[in-house]
Parts: C-alpha cells; sequence; structure tokens
C-alpha cells in the first residue's frame, strides 16, 4: 500500500510539473511579453501634442496667486508671526507700499529681516513671488 500511495505521488507532482510548464510556455510567448512590459502611461510635456489631453502644469504655474500665497505664505502672513505684516493689515502694509513695489518685490524674493527668499519656497519663481506680493498688497490697502 505504501508503493501505491508513493507512486500516485510521484505521479501527482509530475502532472503538476507538466501542467505549470505548459502555462509557464503560454506566459513566455512574445505577445505575453510585450504586454506585461508595456508602459503603463506616457509623458506629455508642456507644448507637446499630447493627444487632446491637457498637460499637467509646471511646478508653481497654472496656480492662482492666492493659491502659491496659502501654500508658502500664510503660516507668517495670516499669524503675523516672526514680526511679519498680516494680510489685510492696512496699518501694517501701508509704510511698507509707501516704499513702493520694486522694494516689496525685492524683500520678498531676497528676503528680509526674519523673512528667508521666496519665503522659504526656493521653487517659486520670481513672477510667483511677485504675483504674491500683488495679492497680499491688494488684500492690505
Amino acid at each position: 500500500m505504501k508503493r501505491s500511495g508513493m507512486i500516485a505521488g510521484v505521479m501527482g507532482v509530475l502532472m503538476g510539473a507538466a501542467l505549470s510548464t505548459s502555462v509557464q510556455a503560454a506566459n513566455m510567448s512574445k505577445e505575453a511579453i510585450a504586454e506585461r512590459l508595456k508602459p503603463v502611461g506616457d509623458v506629455c510635456l508642456q507644448g507637446q501634442d499630447c493627444g487632446g489631453a491637457a498637460p499637467a502644469p509646471a511646478a508653481g504655474g497654472g496656480k492662482s496667486p492666492e493659491d502659491l500665497f496659502n501654500a508658502s505664505c500664510s503660516a507668517c502672513h495670516n499669524t503675523g508671526a516672526a514680526g511679519a505684516p498680516k494680510k489685510g493689515d492696512a496699518g501694517a502694509w501701508g509704510p511698507r507700499i509707501a516704499q513702493g513695489m520694486d522694494t516689496l518685490y525685492s524683500h520678498a524674493i531676497n528676503g528680509f529681516n526674519a523673512m528667508p527668499p521666496k519665503g522659504g519656497n526656493a521653487s517659486l519663481s520670481d513672477d510667483d513671488v511677485k504675483s504674491i506680493v500683488d495679492y497680499i498688497v491688494d488684500s492690505s490697502k
């Protein structure tokens, strides 16, 4: 009895191996391999024809000045942290606005007192920073 059980077991293993080999062979066809290796998507850069799909905006690009302010400046300019003038506080912004927009732009881009250059967000372009300054000034007159 042991011998017939052993033979049946060996036969089962051999059948499983044969079946497994045929499944693996089917998965190794050129079409199956190509399907597994194909890209999951395409990269579409700004300025390229993307087949009708709109490309994702570059970092910072496409965001409103309010969105940029909320992401990079609001922690200090909404709370007054480190002496930052609060957005909307005409009394605090009046003397600063009187210095001229070029001075405000320079301070925001290059840093001033406790404020780091570009509010600590080096990924912002100078134009992004200027749009944020315009947004703050317009909100603080």
